[in-house]
């Protein structure tokens, strides 16, 4: 489901705090692979053993933990860009508005919203 579609249905507030959800359960993901590749470490140093399965793990742990890490990043970043725009300008109303209409990604955005604040009824940008 799209960005608009989503807080047009349920609201911003639900959309910000399941976005936040998603990044952390990335950070999870990020410290299991941690865990993983010393694990792998620890088991590398030890005398005997298939050498080239504690390798391969050690790599897929690492390619897993770099992946979830930019994950982490992405959601956490676009997160914060958007609820940095959901403020009215003139009343300060926070994640109070709704959606008239919103615009598709292009190749040099990745889309927008314009929003109408429910109190005081400005009108604004919120870039995606």
């Amino acid at each position: 489901m799209s960005i608009p579609a989503f807080i047009a249905e349920r609201g911003f507030r639900k959309w910000y705090e399941r976005e936040l959800i998603r990044g952390h359960s990335h950070l999870v993901l990020l410290l299991l692979a941690t865990l993983g590749v010393i694990g792998g470490l620890e088991a590398f140093t030890e005398r005997g053993g298939n050498r080239l399965l504690m390798v391969a793990t050690l790599l897929v742990a690492a390619a897993i933990g770099v992946w979830a890490l930019r994950r982490y990043l992405f959601h956490l970043m676009r997160a914060e860009a958007i609820a940095n725009q959901a403020v009215c300008a003139h009343c300060d109303a926070y994640a109070r508005w709704l959606i008239e209409r919103s615009e598709p990604a292009t190749a040099r955005s990745d889309g927008a919203m314009a929003v109408c604040c429910r109190k005081c009824g400005h009108r604004w940008r919120i870039d995606l």
